[in-house]
């Protein structure tokens, strides 16, 4: 097992990065939080807060925050918190001061859209594996980042291809107010991660327009059937989407406002146009980007994801929401199939 006291430098300085810095100083380890814009990172160190995406958390004076890539040569773990669409650039831009033997731990949800064609290797993994040769792993779980900040009780999962790895890392990224189970399958764990913002949408939508609760529970157990449709078709196993990576993510992000991806679900479904929502945010809402990566990444491997398919003709058809709904509970039920 890896020993405590690593020097573990935080990649990104939204709410979750933000987050995540505080509590791995909890667990007693020198931090480095890396902020993507000079600017953010000089407000935080002027009030000692991240007041863009995580008010009313304090960070202590020896959490270190710079812009400074270099002191990427002297940490021990990398969490990368990097929203997904800029991944690609970003690895790029780390590749001259990173070791090469550093894990990266990949702690951002979504998958890559830029290629014309999506699969498998648009999964995060994959985009950093064609730049960064290092060591990585996926952490992910049911977590909202204020709560994790402040110290509240959350668990989450830790994948890996090497189960040493996965294990090493969780013993040493864990501590008592923030469980981490390790799995050796990042492929289903980014693929929960990823999809579940999708259905969040929906949920959004649903609850948006007041169809109901009945139906908010359809949307979130159908929709776990889609999430594991296309993680199995790649390999990824099945223990993986009944656990906290898949079953655990998709009931908090979809049953509370604190989700961005949920609450833009919801203006949606209360009328208000995707551009209008967009402009009043300072955050990604990551679900928009992963609507049109599993459009495509359903028919490349031709696997059936309805729930994902009507958030997509909503979003980039610009397709009336109320015929959207009536289409989808107009389909043909057969067979109830996990």
């Amino acid at each position: 097992m890896m020993t405590t006291n690593k020097h573990i430098a935080v990649l990104g300085a939204g709410a979750w990065g933000t987050a995540l810095a505080v509590s791995m100083y909890q667990a007693g380890h020198q931090v480095t939080l890396i902020p993507r814009r000079q600017e953010h990172a000089e407000e935080i160190n002027n009030v000692r807060e991240n007041q863009r995406y995580l008010k009313g958390i304090r960070l202590e004076p020896s959490v270190n925050v710079s812009t400074d890539l270099s002191i990427l040569k002297t940490a021990e773990i990398l969490l990368w918190v990097v929203p997904a669409q800029h991944t690609r650039e970003m690895a790029k831009t780390v590749l001259p001061y990173l070791p090469f033997d550093i894990p990266i731990v990949i702690c951002s949800k979504g998958i890559d859209t830029h290629l014309e064609i999506i699969d498998e290797n648009s999964l995060l993994t994959s985009v950093l594996a064609k730049t960064l040769p290092n060591p990585m792993a996926i952490l992910s779980g049911p977590n909202f980042a204020i709560e994790v900040a402040q110290g509240l009780p959350a668990a989450a999962t830790l994948a890996a291809f090497s189960r040493k790895l996965a294990l090493d890392l969780a013993w040493t990224l864990r501590h008592p107010r923030f469980r981490i189970y390790a799995s050796d399958d990042p492929i289903g764990v980014q693929i929960a991660g990823a999809t579940k913002n999708v259905i969040a949408i929906a949920c959004g939508i649903v609850l948006g327009k007041k169809i109901g609760n009945n139906a908010n529970a359809a949307l979130i157990t159908r929709g776990l059937a889609e999430i594991r449709r296309l993680g199995m078709s790649l390999g990824g196993k099945i223990e993986t989407f009944l656990g906290l990576a898949a079953v655990g993510d998709l009931t908090l992000t979809c049953s509370s406002q604190q989700s961005r991806n949920m609450a833009l679900g919801m203006a949606l479904g209360s009328g208000q146009k995707l551009e209008e929502i967009l402009a009043g945010r300072n955050t990604v809402t990551e679900g928009v980007h992963t609507a049109e990566a599993l459009h495509k990444f359903a028919i490349s491997e031709e696997i059936s994801m309805p729930i994902c398919q009507a958030v997509y003709e909503i979003l980039y058809k610009k397709r009336d929401v109320e015929d959207v709904i009536n289409a989808l509970l107009s389909r043909q039920s057969d067979w109830e199939e996990f």
